[in-house]
């Protein structure tokens, strides 16, 4: 690994407004080249926005998607990467040559698409095939890997992912205040975000608290630290189709330690310098190395039974 500056980025998504989405991602990216950012990541299915997807017929979700790479919305991200000469990572809905729909995840530079991640437990809609692979890929001399929302909660994906190299994990999100049978969790009111400006607290009180950062904070830095990666955790801010969201986006380090946070109520992105040297002296790659596999054969036995992704939105998906 060398020393990367990484920019991670929230923003309040329109739904299937993927031009308008497009130049909030160039606004941010604008920003964010200004502190010196090299990569700049954004949140899962940010192109044309995600959560609205839930209530789409199969046509209506064909009729959003596209192919990758030679679609619209990547040709546009790899253009804007080469305005910039920056690499840029986004979510949208991938129509594969056999006409299954995927939450794809992008990673481009001004020369065209460096690597593609397919959701590995894609649930927000029936229509959605999950991915088979992992995803790990170099970029300019730092191993990436890239797992989308629902992939980073089972750590097994986060684990592999790292054994096969990575050092630095983009985790794009579209999470937080959400149904939960967890105490003080649940949806934000939208009338919250509609009164930001003339009164900010209850809303920062709703994002800071167990629906928001607090619940991230129970298990998302504990990815980073167990497997001694730095992690870009990305997710949308404000209304979220009719639900809102917390943002948050922030970059973490081996050590478990977040080294910089969105906490605006609006988009934003911060800039992270993440370095070489933290990786080796963590705890994550001591406990790596430490890994008795002939032990694990249970992790990997067949049940017989087909996996069920209940994400605690609502939807349930075997």
């Amino acid at each position: 690994m060398r020393d990367i500056r990484i920019g991670a980025a929230q923003f309040e998504n329109s739904n299937g407004d993927k031009e308008r989405n497009l130049a909030v991602m160039r606004e941010l990216t604008a920003r964010a080249v200004e502190v010196g950012a090299e990569v700049v990541s954004f949140h899962e299915g940010c192109i044309p926005a995600y959560t609205f997807v839930r209530n789409l017929s199969r046509q209506q979700i064909i009729d959003l998607a596209e192919p990758i790479p030679d679609g619209p919305s990547t040709r546009a991200l790899v253009a804007m990467a080469g305005d910039f000469g920056v690499t840029l990572l986004a979510g949208l809905v991938e129509l594969g040559g056999d006409d299954a729909l995927y939450n794809a995840y992008v990673c481009v530079n001004g020369d065209g698409l460096v690597a593609k991640h397919r959701k590995l437990h894609a649930f927000i809609s029936p229509h959605l095939t999950s991915g088979d692979d992992y995803t790990v890929f170099d970029l300019d001399g730092v191993t990436c890997g890239i797992l989308t929302c629902f992939d980073n909660n089972l750590v097994e994906n986060v684990r592999i992912t790292a054994l096969m190299g990575a050092e630095l994990i983009f985790m794009p999100h579209v999470t937080c205040c959400l149904p939960s049978a967890m105490p003080g969790r649940g949806l934000v009111d939208p009338a919250l975000w509609e009164s930001r400006e003339r009164d900010p607290v209850p809303l920062i009180q709703e994002f800071m608290g167990p629906k928001g950062r607090e619940w991230l904070m129970r298990w998302l830095p504990t990815r980073a630290y167990e497997n001694g990666v730095y992690a870009v955790f990305t997710n949308p801010v404000g209304m979220d189709d009719d639900q809102v969201r917390n943002g948050n986006a922030m970059i973490i380090d081996p050590h478990g330690e977040i080294i910089a946070e969105c906490n605006t109520l609006g988009d934003d992105v911060v800039v992270g310098l993440c370095t070489p040297e933290k990786i080796e002296v963590s705890s994550g790659r001591r406990y790596l190395r430490a890994r008795r596999p002939e032990l694990y054969g249970p992790l990997v036995q067949e049940t017989g039974e087909r996996p069920v992704i209940d994400s605690g939105w609502g939807v349930v998906k075997e």
